[in-house]
């Protein structure tokens, strides 16, 4: 679906090409040069340009995308897959940050290890770098959707110049110079969702023509959903936050403790206008364009713009992109250097930061092996959340409950989790049962069995 012409692409690949340049160069002026830089950004990060950055980095192209496309399909409740992403900031604000901080560690696996030690985290580092690789092609093949329609370019050329462009930002830079840009592109991001949002409505002319045509369930607390979804999609949000390397590196660039639990406050107070908007976008654009396919809920209004506000809207859409194939990047590249490089070869200080940006270039290049595989792009995202979900489950475990601190307890669950995620997304679902609830409960199901095991043991003894 081309959804805009041709003299209006050319004008708006400029623009596009000015963007990329501009905050390219910003990128390599900001960058830091030191591997403390590269990682945390020397720690003197303000909180609520943290919290600007965990809270976009969270809510990447999918949801920019896809919370439009379900609000068209299944009503205004759709806003409830970035509401839990809310809730769960709240949440990891108030119970978990200031834990996550005080253990000295910018990776979650790093975390851990202070409870269940080193075979632990190696384990947990690598179920993280699986997801976060799934998450980051996940986000390629968004991206060079949307890149596609914008400018009309075939997929592979678009995943080309999505994975170039981010590496680029990452691997100069790393945090130091991310956290700088990525104010930038959520500015950008932000400001293309409202000005879409305006023209929606000046279109609609305003809410009451929307609410008097579409069906009533269109405006309801669950909609077309379901309460059990919008359930789902807030326990699995909660386990993703609670665990998410790319969150945990960024609240370790705070300050203090106190200033990782004001970003995560302040992540949860962005999201929720965000998702408002998003929300609105999509069910304008179904009381406007019935027959178009849901997934072009957001982008249609590109072509009822202006070639103006229509090249600032495309520019919040890849910004969107930017952000987080960045940012996961970077979040690989720690756990591959902090877990595995550094404690095996030892680097001197130079030597790593030369390597670390070594490593950076193939992560960024990597997801071109699958340029054309095309999944469910979904299903893909929900299972990478719920590879996650069993490592938040772990930390929390560890934070919370002291005594449940078996080592192979704690390994069997997660490698036992994983296995059995990755099998029940491959058969697509078994008897109906969504793959986070398997991720969800195994884990619990292992943990509890292993201490109760160990106080059968210990009795006897």
């Amino acid at each position: 679906m081309d959804l805009i012409n041709q003299n209006s692409s050319l004008i708006i690949l400029i623009v596009v090409a000015a963007y990329i340049i501009i905050t390219a160069y910003l990128s390599y002026k900001w960058s830091g040069h030191s591997n403390s830089d590269f990682m945390q950004g020397s720690k003197g990060i303000p909180y609520f340009v943290v919290g600007v950055m965990i809270f976009s980095n969270y809510n990447g192209i999918m949801a920019v995308i896809g919370t439009p496309q379900k609000a068209f399909s299944s009503g205004i409740a759709a806003i409830w897959s970035l509401f839990a992403a809310a809730i769960a900031f709240f949440l990891y604000g108030c119970f978990f940050v200031k834990k996550l901080y005080n253990t000295g560690s910018f990776t979650i696996s790093g975390a851990i290890n202070k409870t269940y030690g080193r075979s632990t985290q190696l384990i947990v580092s690598m179920i993280m770098i699986y997801a976060m690789l799934m998450l980051n092609l996940n986000t390629y093949i968004s991206g060079a959707s949307v890149l596609h329609e914008i400018l009309n370019t075939n997929l592979p050329v678009s995943m080309i110049l999505i994975a170039i462009v981010s590496t680029i930002y990452f691997s100069i830079g790393g945090m130091k110079s991310i956290s700088k840009t990525t104010m930038v592109h959520t500015f950008m991001k932000y400001l293309g969702v409202i000005i879409i949002l305006i023209v929606a409505l000046i279109m609609t002319h305003g809410l009451h023509p929307v609410t008097n045509k579409l069906p009533k369930f269109y405006f309801t607390s669950t909609g077309n959903i379901g309460a059990a979804t919008i359930i789902g999609w807030i326990l699995t949000s909660i386990g993703a936050v609670f665990s998410t390397q790319t969150i945990a590196q960024a609240i370790s660039s705070t300050k203090s403790a106190k200033d990782a639990q004001k970003a995560a406050f302040w992540a949860a107070l962005l999201v929720i206008p965000f998702g408002i908007a998003l929300g609105l976008i999509g069910i304008t654009a179904k009381y406007l364009f019935p027959s178009i396919n849901g997934l072009y809920a957001l982008p249609i209004f590109l072509s009822h713009m202006s070639t103006f506000w229509a090249s600032i809207s495309s520019i919040g859409l890849l910004a969107g992109v930017f952000v987080g194939v960045s940012s996961c990047g970077l979040a690989i590249v720690a756990l591959i250097v902090n877990d595995f490089y550094v404690p095996h070869w030892k680097p001197e200080p130079k030597q790593q930061l030369k390597v670390t940006r070594i490593i950076s270039i193939i992560v960024g290049l990597l997801p071109l092996i699958f340029m054309f595989y095309t999944p469910n792009i979904l299903a893909l995202s929900f299972f990478a959340k719920a590879l996650r979900v069993s490592i938040g489950i772990i930390a929390v475990i560890a934070f919370y409950l002291p005594t449940f601190d078996s080592t192979v307890s704690a390994n069997i669950a997660l490698i036992s989790t994983t296995l059995l995620t990755t099998v029940w997304y491959i058969l697509g679902d078994p008897l109906g049962i969504d793959d986070t609830y398997v991720a969800i409960l195994t884990p619990l199901i292992i943990m509890l069995m292993g201490r109760l095991i160990s106080k059968s043991f210990y009795k006897k003894v």
